[in-house]
């Protein structure tokens, strides 16, 4: 007995998704042919997959395809596969909800930046809503490859809030998608636009996507091919356009922009595989969302069957930015999830697959400079994730980083690691660097005084993720990185007897100031960084610095309070002000306030900013 029809209103989020989508892109209503194609494709490829080992599930029907059709007096566009479908509680999870971590971000770029909205379908599963650009009403036919005639479903919605739910008698498996187009549609009741849009997006397709040949103009009962249906990887790179490779970009990766470059490969031998694979111009959606939970990997084939959509197993999570194809050989075809990530093929696959991203990274950055820049800025942060995940290839990541520099362009990140070895002078034996949580806390540190003094030239890093990668890169090419803010300064045997004999002078101040900030520092000393300011941090070798630290507590994190040490400048008039102040409640302040300077510089939070706005006022008035 039939289920009886029923109506639901969809998620708030599916309704938020609607009414950005229908609003949002006027400007690219055609980009909802390329998502229900799509859709079918996937489809047809978990058919195939399932069929491995079910082969009763496609017979009587193994040919699978995809079919746009249209009905000018109806005014209905129909795309049609014959793959996997869905059954009615399928229905309600893929179309009713959206079921991903990402939505509400999803909702808030649609929100915030409505001309780039187009580049954003489909990237979280939502391009079926894409439908109701152009149509003010969608039913959706499915049945389940392993479901009854009798248990087929009917869906259908206004894309208002509500939708309907029918059980229907369906004889075929598959899915049909039935738009009835909005009054001012009438562009895609055009065979030959429908065709374009196919090439335009869908030509790679790897199923044969078929349209009704023509007579007298109107569509007949014979079916033709639209789309050339073949796997483009599998083609010999001299029968490739780079117009067939963006294409295929863009139906790969839902992407409007060129990819920056792409490398393809075959490997033969033992194991035999072919590798498509390519670099965004910008970063994909979910990578920009803080995607390492949402990335996409590469697509899985096994001669030609479609395994997986999402092989992450087949990249590091430093370059889930990659988009792309593997198809081996060789591997078993009833691989299953769970073996996948315990293959031992997989692995070379995988080495391969890195070796081949890194070379193509490398090659951008010898020959293409200008291609790499806007290579870097895009995922520069996500490649220096690598310094820490990736050991066997550190030393080529780190060859592809950049920084900003004392002697370079203002915040530009253009200096290698290798171009600063070539500019140490004789003696120097370690790259020296700051971090900082901005560019201008680097660049105006006061720890960097004594290294400008001394023409020593250091690398300022102010991403988020530096200073966490720079504890895996400690040596790069024999030379030690060393941090300007940690352990002691390079001092010539001249410049060592003048800081004794300054520490010296300068004990009796010392330990005011270290009675007057009693458990706030661990110790204070005279220091060899400062020239112009009255005092900085120091921290040891191991110390986390201030502003990682308070990034680590905002985000939850449980971290033991430190001591630091605080080095001062004894030359400073504020300095010399504490040294010669009487009275001890006015010399607390002072010394309080070089403490908390530093401890402001070096980007640590302060433990009581009114405190420190009170005693600052106190300091000012006298």
């Amino acid at each position: 007995m039939n289920a009886p029809a029923e109506t639901r209103k969809f998620e708030a989020e599916v309704a938020q998704v609607l009414h950005l989508v229908t609003h949002s892109l006027y400007s690219h209503k055609e980009i909802f042919l390329r998502e229900l194609i799509s859709n079918a494709s996937d489809a047809c490829d978990k058919l195939r997959f399932e069929s491995i080992a079910n082969p009763e599930l496609s017979a009587g029907d193994s040919e699978l395809h995809i079919d746009v059709s249209w009905d000018p007096a109806a005014r209905t566009i129909t795309v049609r596969d014959n793959g996997v479908g869905m059954n009615r509680d399928e229905v309600v999870a893929n179309i009713g909800t959206i079921a991903s971590s990402g939505t509400r971000r999803f909702l808030e770029a649609m929100s915030g930046q409505q001309k780039a909205d187009a580049r954003l379908i489909g990237q979280f599963g939502v391009g079926f809503y894409s439908a109701f650009v152009v149509a003010d009403k969608v039913t959706v036919l499915s049945r389940r490859a392993d479901a009854p005639a009798s248990e087929g479903v009917k869906w259908e919605s206004d894309g208002k809030g509500e939708y309907s739910l029918e059980q229907v008698e369906l004889a075929e498996r598959g899915t049909s998608v039935i738009l009835h187009l909005k009054a001012d549609e009438d562009e895609f009741l055009k065979s030959w636009q429908l065709r374009s849009l196919i090439r335009k997006y869908s030509d790679h397709v790897a199923f044969p996507i078929r349209m009704p040949k023509e007579k007298d103009d109107k569509p007949t009962d014979e079916w033709e091919t639209a789309n050339t249906a073949s796997a483009l990887w599998t083609k010999p790179k001299a029968d490739i356009s780079d117009e067939d490779y963006q294409s295929f970009y863009k139906s790969l990766g839902h992407d409007f922009n060129d990819a920056l470059a792409w490398t393809h490969n075959r490997v033969e031998g033992s194991q035999s595989f072919t590798t498509l694979l390519y670099l965004p111009s910008q970063p994909p959606f979910d990578l920009m969302m803080g995607g390492r939970d949402e990335r996409k990997g590469l697509k899985l084939y096994i001669k030609r069957v479609f395994v997986m959509d999402a092989a992450e197993e087949l990249l590091p999570n430093y370059l889930r930015f990659v988009r792309g194809v593997v198809d081996a050989d060789d591997l078993p075809l009833n691989v299953s999830r769970e073996l996948l990530q315990k293959n031992r093929q997989l692995d070379r696959i995988k080495a391969a697959c890195v070796k081949r991203v890194l070379d193509l990274i490398e090659k951008l950055a010898k020959d293409e400079p200008e291609k790499f820049a806007t290579f870097y800025q895009a995922f520069g942060n996500t490649l220096k994730e690598g310094i820490s995940e990736d050991a066997n290839n550190r030393e080529r990541i780190a060859k592809l980083l950049r920084f900003a520099s004392t002697r370079g362009e203002a915040a530009r990140q253009d200096v290698s690691l290798d171009d600063y070895i070539g500019r140490m002078p004789v003696g120097q034996d370690a790259i020296w660097y700051i971090t900082a949580d901005s560019y201008a806390a680097a660049a105006g540190s006061p720890q960097l005084e004594a290294f400008k003094a001394k023409g020593i030239e250091v690398l300022l890093m102010f991403d988020r993720i530096d200073e966490w990668m720079i504890g895996s890169l400690s040596e790069y090419e024999g030379k030690k990185l060393k941090s300007v803010a940690k352990g002691d300064v390079p001092l010539d045997e001249a410049d060592k007897k003048k800081q004794e004999e300054a520490s010296k002078e300068a004990e009796p101040l010392l330990k005011k100031l270290k009675d007057l900030l009693g458990d706030r520092v661990g110790e204070v000393k005279v220091s060899a960084r400062l020239t112009d300011s009255p005092s900085c941090l120091a921290l040891s070798d191991y110390e986390m610095a201030p502003h990682l630290a308070r990034l680590l507590r905002e985000a939850g994190q449980d971290l033991p309070e430190s001591r630091p040490t605080l080095e001062i400048n004894p030359a400073h008039a504020l300095v010399k002000r504490v040294e010669a102040e009487a009275d001890e409640a006015k010399a607390r302040d002072l010394a309080t306030l070089l403490l908390e300077q530093a401890e402001i510089s070096a980007g640590a939070q302060l433990p009581d900013p009114a405190a420190f706005v009170q005693r600052m006022n106190r300091v000012l008035l006298g």
